[in-house]
């Protein structure tokens, strides 16, 4: 998983810092590292990525954000919306939301708890005591409060059925 994914960290062996390898460099690593399949993550949104990561000794590429407006999504709407906004935000490394490192879309949350990040509780515990704050946004359709996980691709996602989207990507990916 390459640092530019969305969500929570995949790292359990080092500190997170140390662990902020792009998708591509890390695959280059991984690829020479091992004879056993490899599966690229981490900014992947479109067949021109699937394409990139298995030229590149790739088995597989998976992909996440381009999958979160999808017309069968459990993505909160207020969610969706903020992905497919026309002003994208950036996305930062928080641990304000769940206690673990996790990328996502800066909000009002984020902003106002992030200074505070060195004094919060641990995973799980902050994750259980911000979980009825982000339920109750979710439900508001307030995306200030939500937990907006996203890769740092997410301008490029497409908002269709998900049947449409993998026809899209096995065409661009000339697969």
């Amino acid at each position: 998983q390459g640092m530019e994914a969305g969500g929570h960290r995949g790292t359990f062996l080092r500190p997170v810092e140390e662990s902020l390898i792009g998708l591509m460099s890390l695959l280059g690593m991984a690829v020479q590292a091992t004879s056993l399949p490899v599966i690229a993550a981490g900014g992947i949104m479109n067949g021109q990525g699937i394409r990139a990561v298995l030229d590149l000794g790739a088995s597989a590429a998976s992909l996440g954000t381009a999958f979160m407006v999808t017309d069968e999504a459990g993505t909160p709407p207020a969610h969706q919306h903020m992905l497919a906004e026309a002003d994208p935000r950036p996305t930062v490394l928080t641990r304000a939301f769940s206690g673990r490192t996790a990328r996502g879309i800066t909000n009002r949350f984020h902003e106002q708890v992030s200074p505070h990040q060195n004094h919060l509780v641990p995973f799980p515990a902050l994750n259980d005591m911000t979980r009825k704050i982000r339920q109750a946004a979710g439900l508001a359709g307030e995306a200030e409060a939500l937990s907006l996980w996203a890769g740092q691709a997410y301008p490029l996602v497409r908002p269709m059925a998900t049947a449409q989207l993998m026809a899209a990507l096995v065409t661009e990916a000339r697969l």
